[in-house]
């Protein structure tokens, strides 16, 4: 008899699905990212077909399987993560959405979160949730879809809808309908959960119009979440056992366990995460205070900045503007020039997130001369993305009281080494780069694998991390502060 031994994680990001097989070494037997479309119905609108969706799921479940060429009665459990606060609604009945899911790129609730800050709930959703009134968070994007879905409200009030985050979308189709659940990782990210735990809130779901029985259940991160049922590919009974925010998932892939340890991942978004271990730490400078997991009963909270668009501006660049054909190609295009010739990028093109918090800001280019090529554009985007992370870090160190020392970084763009140095110059400190990119289905991994006993601990995690690659700040600190100048300048007219 076969023994399961190998870990299934489904990373179900902003565009695209990833999926790895893994085994105990955490050594990846097959991968698979399947992309999937985008939707932009108006400028500041982005939505997710939820049946596109879901297929890129399946593709990439298949072909991460073929690839690993291994016996599925060895999947011992399911790990997923996933992007966090894009919000769907759907029947109970048929499975079938009521709308496409609203990204948490998505802006469209910008007014709404206007009126209730002026109204002067500001504080109040602060101190319950640890976020603030935003159109990112899930709540004001399920409002939305109730709103303007005709019949919704009824039906979700009778108990006919069910509401998610993709998480939850996703699990209840790996399990036929049969669960829908999350965790605290991506329930913290709603509007509607208390940090200090304690079920939904019903003050929240009265202020933003959700009803709680729309919600669903949550359960700790290595919880059992349910167990494949009429899976394409997949053998039914194979349980669902780690999951976690994608974010947050980083955090523990990077094996970031202790107080003070941070990491940065870089994808459509940018997205730093510090652990603080139990204490819930109320950012004074912007940040978000979130739960980072949940193991059984204890729960780590961390300090999160959110850079909306990062990778983003370089597909921009790539698809809007022709600079370059591939993504890969910013780097040597940038290593053409020394610097960016004081040309400025703010990518502000969905609006500002931490620390700044501004969803009317736009993508702004500043200090274009007649001498400006694409090298230099394609620099001066490399250097907003970190300008950007250094904003974020600067709130860090105030909230904390002192710098970070260390940063762990991954996703996508941790791969451009030339971004990488200009970081550390920008941030004035280490960057640790690691073997495995892809820290957050590393994170769904661990958890899941915690979850059915693969590993007693998470110090085997701990000594299984690697490092590819380290950074150190080498940059000149009167060039470096020149250009923080004219990035500040740049961020107050974006």
């Amino acid at each position: 008899m076969t023994t399961p031994d190998l870990i299934l994680a489904i990373d179900q990001g902003t565009t695209g699905s990833t999926c790895l097989v893994v085994d105990r070494d955490l050594s990846v037997l097959g991968r698979a990212n399947v992309e999937f479309p985008q939707h932009f119905p108006q400028p500041g609108w982005v939505e997710h077909d939820a049946e596109e969706l879901w297929g890129s799921v399946t593709e990439a479940v298949a072909l991460a399987i073929a690839r690993a060429a291994v016996d599925t009665g060895r999947i011992a459990a399911i790990g997923i993560t996933n992007q966090r606060e894009t919000s769907l609604l759907w029947e109970r009945d048929t499975g079938k959405a009521i709308h496409r899911a609203l990204v948490w790129q998505d802006r469209r609730t910008a007014d709404e979160c206007a009126k209730l800050r002026d109204a002067g709930h500001l504080d109040a959703v602060r101190k319950l949730t640890g976020l603030v009134l935003d159109p990112y968070f899930s709540a004001t994007k399920l409002a939305w879809t109730l709103r303007n879905v005709d019949g919704a409200r009824a039906k979700a009030e009778s108990g006919a809808l069910a509401a998610g985050t993709i998480d939850t979308y996703v699990v209840w189709r790996l399990t036929g309908g049969q669960s829908h659940v999350t965790e605290p990782s991506n329930a913290s990210r709603t509007l509607l959960w208390p940090l200090a735990g304690g079920g939904w809130s019903d003050e929240m779901c009265e202020l933003f119009g959700v009803p709680k029985q729309v919600l669903p259940e949550v359960r700790s991160c290595t919880a059992k979440m349910g167990e494949t049922k009429g899976v394409p590919g997949l053998p039914d009974g194979i349980p669902i056992h780690g999951m976690a925010g994608d974010q947050q998932a980083a955090l523990f892939g990077q094996a970031c366990f202790d107080v003070g340890q941070a990491k940065c991942t870089y994808g459509t978004g940018a997205f730093a995460v510090l652990n603080t271990g139990k204490e819930i730490v109320r950012s004074e400078h912007g940040l978000l205070s979130s739960v980072a997991w949940q193991i059984g009963d204890d729960v780590t909270y961390c300090l999160e900045g959110s850079a909306f668009v990062a990778g983003a501006v370089v597909q921009w660049l790539r698809d809007q503007l022709g600079i370059i054909d591939n993504a890969a190609d910013i780097e040597p295009l940038a290593r053409q020039v020394e610097d960016s010739g004081e040309v400025v990028l703010v990518p502000g093109h969905a609006g500002l997130g931490a620390p700044h918090w501004r969803p009317d800001a736009r993508g702004l280019i500043r200090g274009i001369t007649r001498g400006t090529s694409k090298a230099h554009l394609a620099r001066a985007a490399l250097e907003g993305i970190a300008l950007q992370i250094a904003d974020l870090f600067t709130a860090m160190a105030a909230d904390l009281g002192r710098p970070v020392e260390l940063l762990r970084v991954d996703g996508g763009a941790a791969a451009n080494d030339l971004l990488m140095q200009i970081q550390a110059d920008v941030l004035g400190v280490p960057l640790q780069r690691p073997t495995m990119l892809e820290a957050t289905a590393l994170g769904a991994i661990s958890l899941a694998g915690l979850g059915v006993g693969l590993w007693p601990d998470t110090s085997a995690l701990e000594s299984a991390w690697k490092q590819d690659a380290r950074f150190e700040p080498a940059g000149d600190p009167d060039a470096i502060a020149a250009m923080v100048g004219r990035w500040n300048e740049a961020v107050e007219r974006a």
